[in-house]
């Protein structure tokens, strides 16, 4: 039995031991969000191509290391909430999730993005790594898994404190805005459902959530899954 503290030995440590009480197949996923070029570690690569953010973060899952600035995102909605790019218009209004069939009316649209977690534009580039490998403290940290296992970390996360888990989503801008910017503007986990785009392009499976951890505690939710096995 190990105390609730939030001291950590490391994120080799931490992703094997949420790997190891969850049983998870893929890697939790860090995140850090960078303001300025300078910031970059020397040793991390810039993306080479276009893909999503969360592809992006699918690729992480299963090994990979690199930073994506918004030219590399190709999903202009994502990459607005991330702060990376200012919103298209058409975004902003709501008028392409019209389009796409997703709402009845251009109001019930503009509501739920004018709802939708986001990041004002600042931001120079996010950096993705599998956790274990991670050399930088992650702002989020994002588990692709199975309600069982998104259960399981619900119960860490009220081991110590109790409370509640309350999970915010509108199946769409899942993996970016839900899982990703709300928890780190909010100071508080998410978890979602996916939406269309992550399950279409990034391979996201019918039986897998998203979970969306904050980096600052994460040490207390490992403590809380160690304590409770």
């Amino acid at each position: 039995m190990t105390d609730s503290s939030c001291d950590v030995n490391g994120y080799d440590m931490i992703s094997r031991e949420i790997k190891e009480n969850l049983d998870l197949t893929k890697s939790p996923v860090a995140v850090k969000f960078v303001l300025r070029p300078e910031d970059i570690p020397e040793d991390i690569k810039k993306f080479d191509g276009s893909a999503r953010h969360c592809e992006l973060v699918q690729k992480a899952s299963h090994g990979d290391i690199f930073y994506a600035t918004g030219e590399e995102q190709a999903c202009k909605g994502g990459a607005a909430a991330l702060g990376l790019i200012d919103a298209p218009e058409k975004v902003k209004t709501g008028e392409m999730y019209q389009s796409l069939g997703r709402f009845s009316s251009l109001g019930s649209a503009k509501r739920t993005m004018d709802e939708i977690p986001k990041i004002e534009k600042m931001m120079y580039a996010l950096i993705y790594a599998p956790l274990e490998k991670a050399t930088f403290d992650p702002d989020v940290i994002v588990l692709i898994c199975t309600p069982t296992q998104a259960m399981k970390l619900a119960q860490a996360l009220v081991y110590t404190l109790g409370g509640r888990v309350e999970a915010d989503f509108a199946g769409i801008q899942s993996i970016c805005a839900d899982a990703v910017a709300g928890p780190f503007t909010r100071k508080r986990p998410n978890i979602t459902l996916g939406c269309s785009g992550s399950r279409k392009y990034a391979d996201i499976q019918p039986d897998e959530v998203i979970v969306g951890l904050n980096g600052e505690n994460i040490g207390c939710v490992v403590n809380a899954l160690i304590s409770m096995e």
